[in-house]
């Protein structure tokens, strides 16, 4: 594409905010100790260019709707990104000093705590998933923003970023661009392919973007390259720069072993003469800059009531796709993403019914999850599922979507042994442990349809990261539509005055206690059931009161390792509370399970009927 040179006193504008966010990040970095100023130097012509040329965004305001946005998915040259909102007018050039201090908001990689940042990186390769989300979002809104995401070259080995660059070509997301910054230094060593820039070509031409090489220096390139860019129709653009890690310090260019190590007084000294002179900084004041709000989720009215035939069983993987049906008629900003399980998870009922808001991200757990950071960074409402096991291996990215303080919501299916004859590579045995490990998450855990529906619609409402773990097999609707399902909390299916042992489970584990119930009510045992639906947040008072009432004896089942799932769930809360069961039995799923019907899975491996029964004659 032809396109008009940059004018030369736009380049020369540009080439001196170049030289400013490189003195700016050396200076920070020594002031703080630590940091990564070379891994700054490589990257200060492309940041400049695209924060004074390329993007259009209001500094009061830099997360308004029509705003462009700037991923820096290497995370660790959070210098530059702090000098380039500093010259942008964010905040002031002073706050950089204040680079790595307890104080300060400006952390060693970037959060969300400062304007202008949209998720938090640092964990290298995420950074084009979250790019792509918001790139995602703003066409959903038909808004002109564009988004603008800085890749390392180390970190173009993580197959996140291949993932995330398929999926944006096979989308046609003309308002998404890499900055791809080809310094060949990694941390250790040379990158894998080092200044090779065609290998780089031909990787992201072959998923269907418009690709170009650049000298990443070259200031008037770099404008060139973003403008053309910007005139790109029908796909995403890669700009690859080659660059030198350290560049414009004799001393650092090129040189290996100085990944992460700050200048010395000295040594800073040398390099700002070299950068034609140090700058001028005034002393910081000591004023925070931190974000205030960060976006929350969009109220909406109540959806419609649920309505089953309670006389047939319904799957709570089947109830969620109803559930995001119906919450999609009254909440539009929904979206549903999918990793090609939908019609496993039933996510496809919502897509059927909004296919505008439905994506699939196909295979790729991963980018999967950080897409939909991107997309609650838009203010999007995001349900993200695929099989529960399948979500560990983006078990990082929810640690991340974490610290975004993410509204994300995420939905596993085929939890446990009860999938049945899949066999183990399909069973997740950890997920309660994983997603309970994660700050500030809530854990659902739902035994049947109506549980399911409110369950979801309480996610759609509430910030933070939201686990719903749903099941495969049908199971009776125990629910009345109205009923509510309080955070935190838990219901009691079966209790009497005479109740000699609380039985504590969910999902399918609750319906085998109530069949055990059953039994042992023939032999005139009556046992207290609760169906801890919120595994997390739990109330230890008010299960500890429970427990009491049946002389604290104590009985937990779960389709889950013992390790981090329901039973340690409820220890902890009751320790927290300062009770504890006078007898305890913890049944779990304890052997390496295999293929075989659910019921012959669950007597195998010791949550069945029978054995909670067995268990409770044991401690009643």
């Amino acid at each position: 594409m032809s396109m008009t040179s940059p004018a030369a006193p736009a380049v020369e504008a540009v080439k001196e905010k170049a030289r400013r966010l490189s003195i700016m990040s050396m200076m920070a970095t020594t002031a703080a100790g630590s940091g990564h100023p070379t891994s700054c130097l490589s990257a200060a012509e492309l940041v400049a260019g695209t924060f004074f040329h390329a993007m259009k965004f209001d500094p009061r305001n830099p997360t308004a709707g029509d705003s462009d946005r700037f991923v820096l998915s290497k995370g660790h040259a959070a210098p530059l990104l702090y000098a380039a909102l500093a010259e942008a007018g964010v905040f002031p050039a002073s706050r950089t000093m204040t680079l790595r201090q307890f104080s300060s908001e400006l952390e060693g990689h970037p959060t969300p705590r400062i304007p202008g940042v949209d998720a938090a990186t640092g964990s290298l390769g995420q950074g084009l998933s979250v790019g792509l989300g918001l790139a995602l979002g703003a066409r959903l809104d038909q808004s002109p923003a564009r988004v603008y995401v800085l890749l390392g070259d180390g970190e173009m080995a993580e197959g996140e970023v291949w993932e995330a660059a398929a999926v944006a070509g096979h989308y046609h997301l003309e308002n998404l661009t890499v900055l791809a910054d080809v310094n060949a230094l990694g941390q250790s060593e040379f990158t894998m392919y080092r200044h090779d820039m065609e290998t780089y070509r031909r990787k992201f031409d072959s998923e269907g973007w418009a690709t170009e090489v650049i000298d990443g220096h070259d200031v008037a390139a770099v404008l060139a390259a973003l403008d053309r860019a910007r005139g790109t129709e029908g796909r995403p653009q890669a700009i690859l720069a080659r660059t030198v890690k350290g560049h414009g310090v004799s001393f650092l260019a090129g040189k290996e072993h100085w990944h992460g190590k700050p200048l010395s007084k000295e040594q800073l000294a040398d390099a700002l003469k070299e950068m034609g002179g140090p700058i001028t900084i005034a002393a910081d004041p000591g004023k925070s800059y931190e974000r205030t709000a960060l976006p929350q989720p969009p109220d909406f009215p109540a959806p419609p009531a649920p309505a089953y035939d309670r006389s047939k069983p319904v799957a709570t993987r089947e109830a969620y796709g109803f559930a995001l049906k119906r919450l999609g008629a009254v909440n539009p900003h929904i979206v549903a993403l999918s990793g090609d399980v939908k019609n496993s998870t039933f996510s496809e009922i919502f897509g059927d019914a909004f296919p505008g808001r439905f994506l699939q991200g196909y295979i790729a757990e991963q980018n999967l999850v950080s897409t939909g950071v991107g997309l609650a960074a838009r203010g999007k409402v995001p349900f993200v599922d695929t099989f529960a096991c399948f979500l560990t291996r983006a078990y990082d990215n929810v640690r991340m979507a974490a610290i975004s303080r993410s509204n994300l919501n995420l939905c596993g299916s085929h939890c446990g042994v009860s999938i049945g004859e899949d066999g183990p590579s399909q069973m997740a045995l950890e997920d309660l442990a994983m997603f309970r490990a994660v700050h500030g998450s809530a854990v659902f855990y739902p035994s049947d349809a109506i549980s399911t529906e409110r369950l979801t619609e309480i996610m759609a409402r509430r910030p933070g990261i939201n686990y719903l773990r749903t099941s495969r097999p049908k199971m009776p609707i125990l629910y009345s539509p109205e009923e509510p399902f309080p955070i935190p909390g838990f219901k009691i299916p079966r209790q009497s005055a005479a109740d000699r042992v609380t039985v504590i489970g969910a999902g399918v584990t609750l319906h085998e206690a109530l069949k055990a119930a059953d039994q042992l009510q023939s032999q005139s045992i009556s046992i207290r059931v609760l169906d801890l639906y919120c595994v997390k947040p739990l109330d230890g008072k008010a299960l500890a009161a429970q427990i009491s009432a049946t002389g604290g004896r104590l009985l937990t089942v779960e389709d889950h390792w013992p390790e981090g799932g329901i039973g340690e769930a409820v220890l902890a809360a009751l320790a927290e509370a300062g009770a504890a069961p006078s007898r305890y039995r913890m049944l779990a799923v304890r052997r390496l399970p295999h293929s075989g019907k659910p019921e012959e899975l669950l007597e195998a491996f010791g949550i069945s009927a029978r054995q909670i029964a067995d268990a409770v004659r044991e401690i009643a």
